[in-house]
């Protein structure tokens, strides 16, 4: 026999979950290498992604150009240095950089370089040097 008890109400949070860290917290040491993905040979294959363990590579949305079909960019400031991505990435197209090298090679051969789609953002000095 089965009882006809009313079922409890669901209190799923609906919409976005508020953020628990309002900014990214500090590295405790910067990795030694960066990737830094050189847009002017990518293909967007995703191969960089199957392979990075912390999930820094994404894809770039809404590209407004056409010579490129699909893109994707380090977020650097997660990259570990681990070189999987550089390893199998079948264009050779993300060099390795000392971490100092990287941080100023990013600005010439990321998308929004690529793009000429810099913001105030991009351009501003990094207080961390």
């Amino acid at each position: 026999m089965e009882s006809k008890q009313p079922m409890a109400e669901n209190t799923a949070r609906k919409g976005p979950r508020p953020s628990l860290i309002q900014s990214k917290p500090p590295r405790k040491r910067d990795p030694r290498l960066l990737a830094v993905i050189d847009q002017h040979g990518c293909t967007g294959c995703e191969a960089c992604i199957v392979f990075c363990p912390v999930d820094c590579i994404e894809i770039v949305p809404n590209v407004p150009h056409a010579q490129f079909q699909q893109v994707v960019e380090v977020d650097i400031e997660r990259c570990i240095g681990c070189a999987l991505c550089s390893k199998y990435c079948p264009w050779e197209t993300i060099p390795m950089f000392s971490y100092e090298e990287g941080i100023k090679q990013a600005p010439s051969l990321t998308m929004k370089s690529v793009c000429n789609q810099k913001t105030k953002e991009d351009t501003a000095p990094n207080p961390r040097f």
